[in-house]
């Protein structure tokens, strides 16, 4: 075998050329990082949304999106009475009528944003158990309350998102009284109003769901067998935990064109690098035959050209890495529903390495097999 110390003596004979590869791979490796992390952080946040112990009572026919539901209001109390082994909490049932409305907010400044706005009355916190109030209080007519990364969704400070500020929604005020939290839930990105007030300013007079929480995951049937029987009601029962992996399923389109944009840049990255090692290798096809005359073996000089491929590949790959935990580790994502933060989990990482391996590996071996198949009379002619 050639001494590892001849290839680590070729990496630097052009430093150009180096510098090339080096750079190739970091945007490979980097891409997929990048890919990676948004997709595994969109479906982590949409399966996480849900509880197994809630039931999203629907209109019948609008099980794929709440905001288009509509469910009479007196459904609520039907629901409380009719549906056995709903929670209590001190002798309130936990059972939320909601309604959903995706919006316009407006700000003093003149500059807007669009929102989930959720109109909610105070049982919502007994159903929405991962909701925490960490600032001022729950809100009432003209208030709002609003979810610690709402600034987010709505392209503002967070300073303009604080308790005292207010919004403007249908040409009416609401001032911001409190702050809610609800780690890992498209929730924290939501602005919750009082239910009456956001049903008068969209003219609705039915709700868009009735959320219960019941005593176990195993109790669903019942809620089930509730809509069922009322078809005067018209709803359709779903789990809520199985109503965001749904919508997760819905989005897949999304992270699949993430996938497919980032293999497209990659692909044009790979071949671009295995030009340059095709003009590398190619121009020291005289020194390999001038090895080969002096004893070492084409599998020996064939290993050694992988070896230079490889650790200018592997460069790349810490670099990304270094890229990929100072740009993209935090980072907030928001889209239509929530919020959601990039990132790099130990698969992820994992995946980013045997990128970085494959490519210094396979990347390596046609120029190689190329440059060695040359006649040795042929190559030192050359």
């Amino acid at each position: 075998m050639l001494p590892f110390e001849y290839a680590v003596r070729n990496l630097l004979r052009d430093p150009t050329r180096f510098g090339q590869k080096a750079i190739g791979s970091c945007i490979v490796v980097f891409l997929v990082f990048a890919a990676g992390s948004f997709n595994a952080g969109m479906d982590r946040l949409l399966r996480s949304s849900g509880s197994s112990e809630n039931v999203i009572f629907m209109g019948a026919g609008s099980e794929e999106s709440v905001e288009r539901s509509e469910v009479a209001m007196q459904a609520e109390a039907q629901i409380v009475a009719g549906v056995r082994n709903i929670k209590q909490q001190m002798g309130v049932y936990a059972v939320s009528g909601e309604v959903h409305y995706m919006g316009m907010l407006g700000f003093s400044d003149g500059a807007s944003g669009q929102a989930l706005l959720r109109g909610v009355t105070l049982n919502a916190l007994a159903v929405h158990e991962e909701v925490r109030l960490i600032e001022g209080r729950f809100p009432g007519a003209g208030e709002v309350m609003v979810g610690q990364l709402a600034n987010i969704a709505l392209d503002r400070r967070v300073q303009d998102m604080r308790v005292g500020e207010s919004v403007v929604f249908e040409g009416e005020r609401f001032e911001i009284v409190g702050i809610f939290d609800a780690p890992g839930t498209v929730m924290e990105s939501e602005v919750w109003f009082n239910r009456s007030d956001l049903m008068t300013l969209t003219q609705r007079e039915a709700l868009s769901c009735v959320v219960a929480k019941m005593e176990g995951s195993n109790d669903f049937p019942l809620a089930d067998l509730f809509a069922k029987q009322r078809l005067d009601l018209e709803l359709s029962a779903v789990r809520e935990s199985t109503y965001y992996a749904q919508l997760s399923s819905f989005y897949a389109p999304i992270r699949w064109m993430t996938w497919l944009t980032s293999i497209l840049i990659a692909t044009g990255a790979v071949f671009g690098g295995l030009n340059m090692l095709y003009a590398a290798f190619a121009s020291r096809i005289k020194e390999l035959a001038a090895l080969q005359t002096i004893g070492f073996s084409r599998a020996a000089i064939f290993v050694s050209l992988v070896q230079e491929s490889l650790m200018t590949t592997l460069f790349g790959t810490l670099l990304a890495s270094a890229l990929a935990v100072l740009v993209l580790e935090g980072q907030r994502v928001y889209f239509s529903i929530g919020t959601f933060a990039l990132s790099l989990d130990l698969p992820l990482i994992a995946v980013g390495l045997l990128t970085g391996l494959a490519l210094g590996t396979l990347g390596a071996i046609p120029p190689a097999m190329r440059c060695l198949g040359t006649s040795l009379p042929k190559a030192l002619r050359a």
